[in-house]
């Protein structure tokens, strides 16, 4: 049932991710765009985001199990170290590049393109480059 729960979870992500605009690549640049012609919507997007999930994390939390009475793994808190500090500004120059971050990107290959289709694949080459330099350390 987890895998279910999983696929349907997934799909009405992609599905909020194509009806907000987060996977269009010119509506997120132009989010993005402070100095510009800047598209505030995004930002209502991830706002109502906020407001729906942070209530839920704090109720799951206090419930410590997952709906389906399954342990619930939430990560632990931590510091803000140098990893978090250059992973996010990798993540970040990768967004503003491209206009795509992981879940969009996935959603848009479903509608072909070579945009997407390189990102993902400069994607999946950044994490095995991670994995393997995080196995060398």
């Amino acid at each position: 049932m987890t895998i279910a729960y999983a696929l349907l979870a997934g799909f009405v992500f992609g599905i909020g991710l194509l009806l907000s605009g987060l996977a269009d690549p010119s509506k997120v640049l132009a989010f993005l765009d402070l100095g510009g012609n800047w598209d505030p919507s995004l930002l209502f997007v991830m706002g109502g985001a906020l407001l729906v999930a942070a209530p839920a994390f704090a109720w799951l939390a206090r419930r410590g199990r997952t709906l389906d009475g399954a342990p619930l793994h939430l990560p632990a808190k931590g510091r803000i170290d140098r990893r978090l500090v250059l992973g996010s500004l990798v993540f970040g120059a990768g967004w503003g590049l491209a206009g795509y971050c992981p879940g969009p990107a996935l959603v848009s290959l479903a509608w072909g393109g070579l945009e997407p289709l390189l990102f993902v694949g400069a994607m999946v080459a950044g994490m095995a480059l991670f994995e393997l330099l995080e196995k060398r350390r």
